[in-house]
């Protein structure tokens, strides 16, 4: 089971972190964006920090290899595998983070407005399209947003992204209860009004595939 943390922008603080993460801090426009940003990785830094026994400054963070291409921009994780497997997603005013012991991958969204929702509901399964398609149009938003984050979920636990077509091959359904990933454990994580987020966690079993484009993704076409 994974271990869940919302953060909330706080007075802007960068002393735990990294120059990679001040750069990319500093890079973002808007002030509570930046607060957040630094919050949220600061958090996890004192969670990393705790669980090593070591500065939470001092923690080195790394991005292992993609599953798709070898890239380094597959999921992050602590140097040398020292740590706990982690995720952290953050969106306009909230973040969200999850430790585990085995690969997890977390999504926090805001809900999208209708303009935002026509243009990105072709981007899902066409069954959970349909799902949505039968909705009536208040309801869609908070459905969507439900499905989103319990693919982006599974995506980020993979370390595959949004980048090998997840999206609209794996199926995790638009309803309250999300629907099986073979190798994964998908939960809904309760948020404030106006936000739908969700955690994966690879299963135990060893034999079990961590990569849906393997398995679940193929038996949903």
């Amino acid at each position: 089971m994974s271990e869940i943390h919302l953060v909330r922008p706080a007075p802007l603080d960068v002393s735990l972190l990294d120059a990679d993460e001040r750069r990319r801090a500093a890079a973002l426009r808007r002030p509570a964006d930046r607060e957040l940003y630094a919050a949220a990785h600061s958090e996890l830094r004192r969670h990393l920090g705790d669980r090593l026994a070591v500065d939470p400054a001092a923690v080195e963070l790394v991005r292992l290899a993609c599953p798709l291409c070898g890239g380094p921009h597959g999921r992050p994780a602590v140097a040398e595998g020292a740590g706990p497997h982690f995720s952290l997603s953050h969106t306009d005013g909230l973040a969200l983070l999850a430790f585990a012991d085995r690969p997890v991958g977390a999504d926090v969204e805001r809900l999208p407005s209708a303009d935002m929702l026509a243009d990105v509901m072709t981007s899902l399964h066409p069954r959970e399209q349909a799902e949505l398609a039968e909705l009536p149009h208040p309801e869609r938003p908070l459905a969507f947003a439900r499905c989103w984050t319990r693919k982006e979920a599974v995506l980020k636990g993979t370390g595959e992204g949004l980048a090998g077509g997840g999206m609209a091959a794996l199926l995790v359904g638009t309803g309250p209860t999300p629907l099986g990933v073979r190798g994964w454990t998908v939960r809904d994580v309760a948020v404030p009004d106006g936000y739908a987020a969700a955690v994966a966690t690879a299963d135990r079993s060893p034999s079990s595939p961590t990569s849906p484009s393997a398995s679940s993704v193929r038996q949903h076409r």
